[in-house]
């Protein structure tokens, strides 16, 4: 089969995948979209099936516990750019395919470490999921309402924001790096910094004294009447986000409220009282009722929709943001680039790329 990457951005740069769940494959993903030349290693019976998450590349059936499969894994270490595993730390060592034995045999590799906790610290060798690596951050505590448990937010931020979007972020850069220098570096992403990371502004405020303690109680966090999602008369919700004053404004007049039966906007003592009021106002009519109210106002008030609705959203269905897949509606790549854009590619076959790349697997040999 033709290759089919040679528009994009990263067209000619060689990515080994070995295969994981979450931010690792994510960020073989955006590499993919972008035109890098991907091949998954998996396991030799039925590889992972990550739907749109192993989107753009084929994979490959290596048993890494035998010389034969391990050997094959360092053919296509040696011939790529790029490396990518999240595997806990030590594992790619004891397979004969940890980073020192990788950049001895190819030393412009890019080596992209995926892990929680990151490759040292007291928990590097410890399990853990999306939402452990939020509560040590402290990003988990900060979601809540006042009063109420954290709410874990999907695993967004921790897998996806924090994990295989900041593995991208480091193995673009260092790709760049290496044409000033000609040589790779291993790249250690780790959740935990990626958290950190997201929550960069949440600590701004915190250090300039506009950040509360308390979750639930701040402008962002569901403590402002301005910044928060309101039940419907249907059971359905709206999202609001007038957090200026013009929108403010513009929110109030939506509802019908006289701004003088309100607190002060900024009046954080008086919030919770014009918060109950904005509710019940809400709760008056349905979801598409005041999607119509609020349709030409430019409020920042929009329709809280569900996933099923989502694709057919005029400003998705019109981007082209979620596009229909063999699997149902997907994400279309981005960012856009204008003269080099991204796309799911069409991916070749395995033995297209081991050719392409003059691998010949050893049992072959």
């Amino acid at each position: 089969m033709e290759e089919d990457a040679s528009h994009g951005p990263l067209h000619g740069i060689r990515v080994v995948e070995f295969a994981g769940l979450g931010p690792g494959p994510f960020a073989a993903m955006l590499l993919a979209d972008a035109g890098a030349d991907v091949i998954r290693v998996d396991r030799p019976a039925v590889p992972v099936d990550g739907g749109a998450l192993t989107r753009g590349r084929p994979w490959i059936g290596l048993d890494l516990k035998t010389g034969t499969g391990r050997a094959t894994a360092l053919a296509l270490a040696r011939r790529a750019d790029v490396l990518i595993e999240g595997f806990r730390p030590g594992v790619m060592e004891r397979l004969g395919l940890g980073p020192e034995v990788c950049l001895a045999a190819n030393p412009r590799l890019v080596y992209g470490r995926m892990t929680g906790w990151g490759q040292d610290g007291p928990r590097a060798h410890e399990a853990g999921h999306d939402i452990n690596y939020l509560a040590e951050t402290g990003a988990l505590r900060s979601i809540a309402r006042c009063g109420e448990a954290p709410v874990p937010p999907l695993n967004l931020v921790g897998d996806y924001g924090g994990g295989g979007m900041l593995l991208a972020f480091g193995i673009t850069t260092a790709l760049l790096e290496r044409h000033t220098s000609g040589r790779g570096q291993v790249v250690d992403a780790a959740m935990t910094d990626g958290v950190s990371l997201l929550m960069t502004g949440i600590w701004s405020r915190a250090a300039q004294g506009r950040w509360s303690g308390e979750p639930g109680t701040n402008d962002i966090d569901s403590g402002a009447p301005f910044y928060d999602v309101y039940p419907t008369a249907d059971g359905e919700y709206m999202a609001v986000g007038a957090i200026e004053p013009r929108f403010w404004t513009r929110l109030l007049d939506g509802l019908g409220l006289d701004p003088a039966e309100l607190p002060e906007q900024w009046d954080r003592e008086r919030w919770p009282a014009a918060k109950k009021r904005v509710a019940e106002v809400f709760a008056g009519r349905s979801r598409a009722e005041w999607t119509a109210v609020f349709a030409d106002r430019d409020a920042c008030v929009t329709p809280v929709l569900s996933m099923a609705e989502a694709p057919d959203a005029p400003q998705i269905a019109a981007r082209g943001t979620l596009h229909r897949g063999p699997d149902g509606p997907q994400p279309a790549p981005a960012p856009r680039l204008g003269r080099t854009p991204l796309r799911v590619r069409t991916p070749s076959t395995a033995a297209d790329v081991l050719e392409r790349w003059g691998v010949v697997p050893s049992e072959r040999r």
